[in-house]
């Protein structure tokens, strides 16, 4: 395992047709498998929880492609590649070292717990909106609840938070957010999200610097502008399209995740009902269970690292981080680790990342789906499934873990 050329890696799904069903078959590999990903470009795939924790805090793994990926400095990876973006951002997720510290820095002194909490009585009155919209559609009819509610209220909530108020607008950050997650579907549509993504953003600058407002957006110009030295203007834009598209696309999988969960689990909806789990509870195995991002690109091993057993990740390497496979390590969570189980008294997972890049928006992922879980159930507490669950098509992504639709019969 310290060559790719003795070892003949697992060739992964890029349509992400059972992305678990792989991280299983990934897992039973060894605690790291080399996979190759769309495009023939190869990477150690880390499954082992534990591994996959001691490495995302490890500074010998770095997420800069520019200083340590040589097959990006050498200009072997095409604009293309599906994805490029993940790895062409110059953003706090692709940060390395002090560039990193510089910008988290940033981000979490106008991200704050306080503009978080202050969200709350707002996202409530969305999920009242949206709820009040199901109740106005013909009954009787099966209805998509992934595009009537669960996709609804993160990208008006991420939109609201950015001060992005345009309706059109809106709809255009939407659309190139599923294409960068949507990785299986036409590499030119994929391709092309990212550039139009930034040139909303780089207008939404513009519009900021001249009328200042209430939101993140304005805040990380003001912070921006404060700092020593300042963001390059590049930095600024990809900052802002990592928090718009991150923040609507995860907790769009965790709301749709955990509908699916508790409806073909009717058992466990019944203990949440009768008090004996909580929302969180629900919320929390549903990370692990069925993470909304189950294979998060890229890391790199800036020099030689011994991972036990003769194994060395070698100087570097590519390294892809498996959150759904090493939620779901029988090591940590025992034989039943596939079985969704929200009592489960141990539901340690890597759903947000670890470490120095654990997801600043975590807390507000968690936020809306403790408010928009229990108003869903408690309006329509006869809610099904219009399909079976079979009959739930996946995204087309391996990166991405969710639904393509989830059409449900609205019971008054």
């Amino acid at each position: 395992m310290d060559s790719h050329a003795d070892v003949a890696p697992f060739v992964i799904d890029p349509r992400g047709r059972d992305v678990l069903g792989e991280a299983a078959l990934i897992r039973a590999i060894g605690p790291v498998a080399l996979v190759e990903m769309p495009g023939g470009v190869q990477a150690w795939a880390v499954s082992d929880q534990r591994l996959l924790r001691r490495l995302l805090v490890d500074p010998r793994v770095s997420k800069d492609a520019y200083r340590h990926w040589p097959a990006w400095i050498n200009g072997e990876i095409p604009p293309d590649w599906p994805l490029f973006a993940w790895v062409a951002v110059r953003n706090m997720l692709t940060a390395y070292g002090p560039d990193h510290r510089r910008l988290r820095g940033l981000i979490a002194g106008a991200f704050t717990v306080r503009r978080i909490a202050d969200l709350r009585p707002r996202i409530e009155v969305i999920t009242a909106d949206l709820l009040n919209e199901l109740a106005g559609l013909p009954p009787g009819r099966p209805v998509d609840l992934r595009e009537r509610y669960a996709y609804q209220l993160p990208i008006r909530v991420i939109c609201e938070l950015f001060g992005i108020s345009d309706k059109g607008t809106r709809e255009e950050v939407s659309r190139c957010v599923d294409a960068l997650f949507n990785i299986g579907k036409s590499p030119e549509e994929t391709a092309a999200a990212f550039p139009r993504l930034q040139r909303i953003l780089r207008e939404l600058v513009a519009e900021k610097r001249e009328r200042p407002g209430d939101d993140l957006s304005s805040a990380l110009i003001a912070a921006r502008d404060d700092e020593a030295p300042p963001l390059s203007e590049d930095e600024l834009v990809d900052t802002l399209a990592l928090f718009v598209s991150a923040g609507h696309e995860t907790t769009v999988n965790l709301l749709g995740n955990a509908i699916v969960a508790l409806l073909t689990h009717p058992g466990q909806l019944g203990r949440v009902h009768a008090g004996d789990v909580t929302w969180e509870d629900v919320i929390e195995e549903t990370l692990r269970h069925q993470p909304p991002v189950p294979n998060l690109p890229l890391r790199f091993a800036v020099e030689d690292i011994g991972i036990g057993d003769g194994v060395t990740l070698r100087a570097g390497d590519a390294i892809l981080a498996c959150y759904g496979a090493a939620g779901r390590d029988p090591l940590v969570h025992g034989p039943d680790a596939d079985r969704f189980d929200v009592a489960r008294s141990v539901k340690d997972h890597l759903a947000f990342g670890h470490g120095v890049h654990h997801c600043l928006g975590a807390p507000l992922a968690r936020l809306e789906a403790a408010i928009a879980l229990p108003a869903l159930f408690e309006r329509y507490p006869d809610l099904t499934l219009a399909a079976e669950p079979g009959e739930l098509l996946p995204l087309e992504s391996f990166v991405s873990n969710g639904y393509r639709a989830l059409p449900v019969r609205l019971a008054p």
